[in-house]
């Protein structure tokens, strides 16, 4: 049968769309590849490395660690070949941040380390290799904190414990008055290609106590009375095993804690004197004494400080937010030794009953006290405490204050001051502040000093005493003072008000603010102490 005409012509002239549409369509079609483990790629995983630089040394390119040169192995050494692109290697405390190095992490922290073989230093008196892991934990851990990454591996950087330490230290801020959609990200931190499970937990440990003292001091005073301050001491130790008991203003009266109450009397807020106590020993076994200044909030009294300083004195009670952290590492730990802490807590503040320059009061043994200045109330509280301790018969006494200004003009934020009459019990101290980086200096503990503030015709001590203006080597007369109402035994002083803050640039890991030093050494001078008994 013949086609029409028009068929035919249209036969005739249709293209052939057949082979055409074929390769069209396999090149424009999206060819589907296979789902990827969603376990295998996560980007909010992030990896810290340590990289040691020669600073002598202007061509050196830098050397990982052992666990970074594994891991750079493991990606085709694409890690080392990102650092040499990024110029010269980065210094001590620098940080390079490398993206898309392998599929399991999002982002790779490489911090410069220094020296490759560091170690300790006798000038220095600190461990300058476990300072070293410490600040590059902290730094790698913070740069890759601002890219709100919500898990972070370290790798040990040969002390596991040191790399714990720096790396929740450093991703810790105080931010709890802060909306929770603008409060920055804490990671969860994990070890990286490391058996030292027991030095990591050991680290997150005294690092947990050090973030609960910065917690408590930078807490502001009108949320931190003497009240909330014994709640959040019930709330966190006696989760940890820590029995707390809290005794309030009559019980001080009937222990005639006059000295104590006179410090309170000014303020509305009623004074407590806390107990806390640990049995990790025997109970027969005599406890260390641990006593922690506790003003939460130090005015000055009728003699009241300049506006600039009582800005910061929400951080008067540090002595007493060591002391409790520290009580709470101890049972952390599981240390086998027994703790009594006695913390007074009280406003120092210009009411209508305050005490006056002048006044005369006496301590639980009896000795009178004139008060040369109502801003010497700290030492006033520590002197019914100590005297109160000999009820325990302790092993010896350590009490812990903010206690002058001298201390910060002497050595300013490189270290506490200590005092004590016992040689055994400032090698341990030293030793252990050695370990954690954050040091200790002694000072004379001298009769010279105790003639002044106790050979008066009047009364048996004096705040002050003689010896210049009032002001004149006030830390040491302070020691002398609280020598005075010392039961016999070992004892030793920390001033602590010139580590009291942090400025965020003098120790890296400790971000601006109140600083909870010295919570770490205090938890390693007690360690150090079970370690050689045993």
């Amino acid at each position: 049968m013949a086609l029409p005409i028009r068929q035919i012509v249209r036969n005739l002239f249709k293209p052939n769309f057949t082979s055409t549409t074929r390769r069209f369509a396999e090149a424009t079609t999206c060819v589907k590849k296979p789902a990827e483990d969603p376990c295998k790629h996560n980007r909010h995983k992030g990896l810290v490395f340590g990289l040691y630089t020669n600073p002598e040394d202007v061509y050196d390119p830098g050397k990982l660690t052992p666990t970074g040169e594994r891991y750079d192995s493991m990606v085709c050494h694409r890690l080392y070949e990102l650092i040499k692109y990024t110029g010269p290697p980065a210094k001590k405390g620098e940080v390079r941040v490398f993206y898309n190095v392998d599929d399991e992490f999002s982002m790779v922290a490489v911090v410069g380390m220094g020296p490759e073989c560091q170690g300790y230093d006798v000038f220095e008196q600190m461990d300058e290799g476990k300072e070293a892991i410490r600040i590059a934990a902290s730094t790698g851990c913070k740069a890759l904190q601002k890219m709100s990454v919500r898990r972070v591996y370290i790798e040990s950087f040969g002390h596991a414990e040191s790399a714990a330490e720096g790396a929740a230290l450093g991703v810790w801020l105080y931010q709890e008055k802060k909306m929770k959609k603008h409060q920055v990200l804490i990671p969860q931190l994990e070890l990286y290609d490391d058996c030292d499970w027991t030095g990591w937990q050991i680290g997150l440990q005294k690092a947990a106590a050090q973030n609960l003292s910065r917690q408590l001091m930078d807490t502001p005073a009108n949320l931190m009375t003497p009240t909330s301050f014994a709640q959040n001491a019930v709330e966190v130790l006696c989760k940890s095993g820590v029995n707390v008991e809290v005794k309030v203003r009559g019980w001080a009266e009937t222990q005639k804690m006059y000295a104590f109450l006179a410090v309170a009397q000014g303020s509305c807020e009623p004074p407590i004197f806390l107990e806390l106590s640990y049995y990790g020993a025997s109970r027969d076994e005599r406890p260390v004494v641990l006593i922690g200044k506790g003003i939460t909030y130090n005015s000055g009294g009728l003699c009241i400080k300049p506006c600039n300083k009582q800005r910061f004195m929400r951080g008067d009670m540090g002595g007493a937010a060591c002391v409790l952290a520290a009580c709470r590492a101890v049972a952390g730990l599981q240390l086998p030794i027994n703790v009594r802490a006695l913390i007074p807590l009280c406003e120092n503040m210009p009411g209508c009953a305050a005490m006056r320059p002048g006044d005369i009061v006496k301590a639980m043994n009896g000795k009178s006290i004139k008060i040369e200045s109502t801003d010497t109330a700290g030492r006033l509280c520590l002197a019914d405490a100590l005297v109160y301790a000999q009820n325990f018969w302790p092993r010896f006494i350590v009490d812990v204050g903010t206690m002058t200004n001298d201390m910060k003009h002497s050595l300013g934020a490189s270290a506490s001051g200590v005092f004590s009459n016992s040689e055994a019990l400032w090698e341990y101290m030293l030793a252990a502040s050695m370990h954690t980086g954050d040091r200790v200096w002694r000072f004379p503990l001298w009769d010279h000093f105790t003639k002044l503030v106790s050979n008066h015709h009047a009364v048996d001590v004096k705040t002050f005493g003689k010896g210049g203006a009032p002001r004149c080597g006030e830390a040491c007369k302070v020691a002398a003072f609280l020598n005075e109402f010392v039961p016999c035994g070992d004892w030793l002083h920390l001033d602590t008000y010139g580590v009291m803050l942090s400025n965020g640039t003098d120790f890296p890991y400790l971000r601006q603010g109140m600083s909870g030093r010295p919570t770490r050494t205090l938890v390693e001078f007690l360690s150090q102490l079970v370690c050689h008994r045993e």
